[in-house]
């Protein structure tokens, strides 16, 4: 095991629910409810083994143009999965916040995130970040756009104090066996360490964060030196 290699953030790429649910005969939005579960359970995993900052990629902008039946589906789950986050919150001292362009998903929705941002700003434990209706090159032009007027030249330090997430994950770990990073935090990973995992999401379990966790350690970080 290295030592030298600290883990206080891992970022999760959320993918394969809809494979897990079409893999046993069951309509699609039943992987999404598995999957909000498990979403759940890592947080708490999360917590249990000490990790101090988590973010969870629950909806892309790509993920925007699906049909409008299976977006109401997330929606009324995601309406549910805050409801729980609020409480779940207040009991860990966990300050939560949205990482995304709120103004593109359903009022109600953004209103209930802006709530749980606002009713656990003070918090000071934890920090969980939901990656909702995230982009990486959006929220780079975005980023752009409110530093096209600075006097002089802009710096990295610039860009990173101007991003919708200024932290970045020592670890990401993606499931739904697909090695790609799917436009998700492109300046932030620029140095994180990444474990991609053949099982879909709803499969994840306590043993896999574990076994990841491990597969970090036991890497040498040299940061392109």
């Amino acid at each position: 095991m290295n030592k030298e290699n600290t883990l206080n953030h891992i970022a999760v790429i959320i993918d394969g629910n809809r494979r897990w649910a079409k893999s046993r005969g069951l309509a699609s939005y039943k992987g999404h409810e598995e999957g909000a579960k498990i979403l759940e359970k890592f947080l708490d995993w999360c917590k249990e083994l000490g990790i101090n900052e988590t973010t969870a990629y629950i909806l892309s902008t790509e993920n925007l143009k699906r049909d409008a039946l299976e977006l109401k589906f997330l929606f009324d789950l995601f309406r549910k999965f805050f409801k729980k986050m609020k409480e779940k919150a207040k009991e860990n001292q966990a300050k939560v916040k949205f990482i995304g362009d709120l103004s593109l998903i359903p009022k109600d929705v953004k209103e209930m995130a802006e709530s749980l941002e606002k009713e656990t700003e003070s918090f000071k434990e934890r920090k969980i970040n939901f990656c909702m209706a995230y982009g990486g090159r959006l929220e780079l032009v975005k980023t752009f756009n409110k530093l096209k007027n600075k006097q002089g030249e802009i710096t990295e330090e610039d860009i990173t104090n101007s991003l919708w997430l200024k932290e970045s994950p020592e670890l990401i770990i993606r499931t739904g066996d697909a090695m790609r990073t799917s436009n998700f935090l492109p300046w932030q990973s620029v140095y994180s360490e990444w474990v991609f995992l053949e099982k879909c999401w709803p499969d994840f379990s306590k043993e896999d964060l574990i076994s990841c966790i491990e597969n970090f350690s036991n890497r040498k970080r040299n940061f392109g030196k």
